[in-house]
């Protein structure tokens, strides 16, 4: 797949959202891949929007190949969102710890989401929002999907650390 540049994707600041976060529907394309493998594909996502970060997007799990998801044993805690658990993402050829999350019960503002797949576009090959190759938000820790409709700067970039 090519990169593209969409005008169509309208412009956003992250430091628009709010806090705690909105989660909304979207209707945008979405495709995740992964060793070569068109691992998730929806046009029925949510995606999270909160104050300094990229949107985060979830994914119903019927539209992504779970097959080659395994649950692990890592749990982390969102102040907003509750519990959250975590896949490694196995193929034949490649693995990868932890690379996507889920949260299971959520808060009731989030319940929504609930069961619904997020991708650390990091450890994935590519990441696609209307057809835009994703770029990830700066830092390990963050999940968030950049596209070139987003103004930052974006939380995890460098002197981010007390924002």
């Amino acid at each position: 797949m090519s990169e593209k540049n969409h005008s169509t994707l309208k412009s956003e600041s992250v430091w628009d959202y709010p806090r705690p976060p909105l989660v909304e529907p979207t209707n945008l394309f979405l495709q995740v891949y992964f060793d070569g493998i068109k691992l998730a594909e929806t046009k029925r996502a949510y995606r999270v929007l909160e104050t300094s970060h990229p949107p985060v997007y979830y994914f119903p799990p019927e539209d992504v190949l779970m097959e080659y998801l395994i649950p692990t044993s890592r749990r982390s805690y969102c102040e907003w969102k509750g519990q959250a658990s975590y896949y490694t993402i196995k193929t034949p050829a490649k693995i990868v710890h932890n690379a996507a999350w889920y949260y299971p019960n959520p808060t009731p503002p989030y319940s929504c989401i609930a069961n619904h797949i997020a991708f650390y576009p990091q450890y994935m090959d590519q990441c696609y929002v209307e057809g835009e190759l994703v770029k990830p938000q700066p830092g390990n820790f963050y999940g968030g999907w950049i596209t070139s409709n987003l103004i930052g700067p974006f939380k995890g970039e460098a002197g981010s650390e007390n924002w």
